[in-house]
């Protein structure tokens, strides 16, 4: 285990690479797209202060950004149009990328790393966001 995963004593943060995790033990995602999810974490920066806990962003494809928060937090809950839930429950299971802290991550990267092994993004701040922003907001 590398020295910052030590701090943080958080064993779901992979020492190299990326890996993927099982929504629903740790955290739950969510995960917003395209220059939409950009933004979102910008407005969560703001709102927070600069630290909203973590978020990852992906380089390729759908360009996802996802955003940790606590695990069972997704389910059962409405959430706007654009937005991806992960989490677990009776048949069905989903998987979330998770990147190391340093080294070699492409396509995935820390926007905001974790600060806390049980930090994570508040899901009703992210939520009121989301909303806010996807109902033409700013």
């Amino acid at each position: 285990m590398n020295e910052e995963n030590r701090e943080l004593n958080a064993d779901w943060i992979p020492l190299s690479g990326f890996q993927l995790r099982k929504a629903g033990v740790q955290f739950d995602a969510v995960r917003v797209d395209g220059d939409e999810g950009r933004l979102l974490a910008d407005r969560m920066e703001a709102l927070t202060g600069g630290d909203p806990g973590p978020v990852v962003m992906e380089a390729n494809g759908r360009r996802g950004v996802y955003f940790l928060v606590p695990a069972g937090s997704t389910a059962r809950k409405p959430w706007p149009r654009g937005v991806t839930r992960f989490n677990s429950g009776p048949a069905h299971v989903s998987y979330v990328p998770v990147p190391a802290l340093r080294g070699r991550t492409w396509p995935l990267s820390w926007r905001f790393p974790p600060s806390a092994p049980d930090r994570f993004v508040h899901p009703l701040l992210l939520r009121s966001a989301v909303a806010e922003q996807f109902n033409g907001g700013s």
